[in-house]
């Protein structure tokens, strides 16, 4: 397993609200609430095969709430989301 850390962006008056959906899906090992330019810091792990980009594109970003996921340790496997 290969652990990586998204920091996120909510949407006004909703970073509770993603806390509690990203711990309700169960893919999330550890969250954090931050002070700063993001508002939670999130641990996953994946397996070493998954793409990690595509992991936060499809198990992340879709979570509503979610203004910008961002992977705080870019890899070869990972890319920066930018979600609108």
């Amino acid at each position: 397993m290969v652990p990586f850390f998204v920091q996120i962006k909510c949407k006004l008056g909703q970073s509770y609200i993603v806390a509690n959906a990203l711990a309700e899906a169960e893919i999330a090992s550890e969250i954090y609430s931050t002070a700063g330019d993001y508002d939670l810091l999130v641990k996953f792990y994946v397996d070493k095969d998954t793409d990690i980009g595509h992991f936060v594109n499809e198990q992340v970003q879709v979570i509503p709430g979610i203004r910008t996921p961002t992977p705080s340790s870019p890899s070869r496997r990972s890319a920066r989301v930018r979600v609108d």
